[in-house]
């Protein structure tokens, strides 16, 4: 299991293209299924939108890194619709309120517990005193976006795992009723007893032969015919190249689609973010405040960090 502060801050390795990716930002949860479900992402191309790893594409996370196969494993925002939902939620988990179902508070979320498959194992809880415990995932029955609920009929449940081999033994089978005895003949005469018939023994079945295995053939001569097109391109390197111009009308359509697809991210942000408050005091890199810890985000608020660039940073930090 791992801590999730062991999890955050770590660089993002591909092992096929040897190269980093980015930081692990923050973890995605599916609080309905008590896991997590993917891991966001910080990189030189942050503020082109939230960036995320599903959990089930990392390869591990060591004491150093986070690895996955190559860079196709990340998501960009337009391309992780599965996850949209969980990303409006914004279920973090950390610092709510742990009460139970007859309303006592026991503290606060101060830690989480990840297994290898991305299931939540336990949290930890710190008391109003200072002092921690541990509770299993399975004692708790609601992860909200403020409060988490302890169901106590959880703990029962739970204190039966590991001890059910031994303590409720299982009842043994009921034994055969016996045969009842034949009744005794009113004259003793001597009938001679019928051969018991033996039980037919089944003939054992023949093994099935085994299928003959057919020669796969061989696609040695598959490669021959690639070869044909490059006789044929040789010679029309030769001709002038004129036609090469051409090309060039081509790539015009690009810079409206990529407009596009920038203008359809600031509106996924905007309906994302609007309504909501910051976690944070968000700032330009000259100091100038865009919106204070706990303020609303507003359109004015908006307009800032998309000039300031701190779009990404804003919408890693709502509450």
């Amino acid at each position: 299991m791992k801590k999730s502060v062991e999890i955050l801050g770590l660089p993002v390795i591909s092992i096929t293209e040897g190269r980093e990716l980015g930081m692990s930002k923050t973890l995605l949860i599916d609080a309905r299924n008590g896991k997590v479900a993917a891991i966001t992402i910080e990189d030189e191309d942050w503020y082109r939108g939230v960036k995320l790893i599903p959990y089930e594409s990392v390869i591990a996370i060591g004491d150093d890194a986070v690895t996955i196969t190559n860079s196709e494993n990340i998501l960009k925002l337009d391309e992780a619709a599965d996850y949209e939902n969980l990303l409006d939620e914004n279920i973090r988990i950390i610092e709510t309120k742990a009460i139970t179902k007859n309303g006592t508070i026991q503290g606060k979320i101060s830690e989480l517990y990840i297994g290898e498959d991305g299931r939540i194992e336990k949290c930890e809880i710190t008391a109003p005193d200072g002092t921690t415990s541990e509770i299993l995932t399975d004692q708790i029955s609601i992860f909200g976006k403020q409060v988490t609920v302890i169901d106590p009929d959880g703990e029962k449940k739970t204190e039966f795992i590991g001890s059910a081999a031994r303590e409720p033994a299982p009842e043994p089978a009921p034994a055969p009723a016996p045969e009842p005895a034949p009744a005794p003949e009113p004259e003793p005469v001597s009938v001679p007893e019928p051969e018991p018939v033996p039980e037919p023994v089944p003939e054992p079945e023949p093994e099935p032969e085994p299928a003959p295995v057919a020669e796969t053939p061989q696609p040695q001569a598959a490669p021959a015919p690639a070869a044909k097109p490059e006789i044929k391109e040789a010679p029309k390197a030769a001709f002038p190249a004129k036609p090469a111009p051409k090309a060039a009308p081509k790539a015009a359509p690009a810079e409206p689609a990529k407009q596009a697809t920038e203008k359809s991210t600031d509106d996924r942000h905007r309906r994302y973010l609007l309504g909501k408050k910051a976690a944070r005091t968000i700032k330009m890199d000259n100091g100038i405040v865009i919106v204070e810890a706990g303020a609303d985000i507003t359109e004015e608020v908006l307009q800032k960090a998309k000039l300031a660039n701190k779009i990404i940073e804003l919408s890693m930090n709502v509450q």
